[in-house]
């Protein structure tokens, strides 16, 4: 069952982010990821405001790619500066319906 990552991600600085992408980018894919959105266009329709500069959704086939991914050594370093020069939130949602 496909899982799902959604970020948002506020860069409080922008040190990290030419060394992140590359890997990332490559880490992804290397867990059978596809990004399908990362962008700033984007807008809140409802609810208390949660700011982001950015809104990610990558596509796993699994669960277990989410999390190969994120324990990727590799890819740690990077996610290690992420953390530190942004203000992030990273969800893994199930692809269903529970309310079907």
């Amino acid at each position: 069952m496909a899982y799902y990552s959604v970020l948002d991600v506020t860069p409080s600085s922008e040190d990290w982010i030419p060394g992140y992408l590359p890997t990332a980018n490559e880490r992804v894919a290397a867990h059978g990821g596809k990004y399908l959105a990362r962008t700033a266009n984007h807008e809140q329709v409802e609810g208390d405001e949660q700011p982001a500069a950015l809104r990610i959704i990558i596509e796993w086939p699994a669960k277990e790619n989410a999390e190969a991914f994120m324990a990727d050594e590799a890819y740690a370093p990077h996610l290690a500066a992420r953390i530190a020069g942004s203000v992030s939130h990273h969800y893994v949602i199930e692809g269903k319906d529970d309310l079907a």
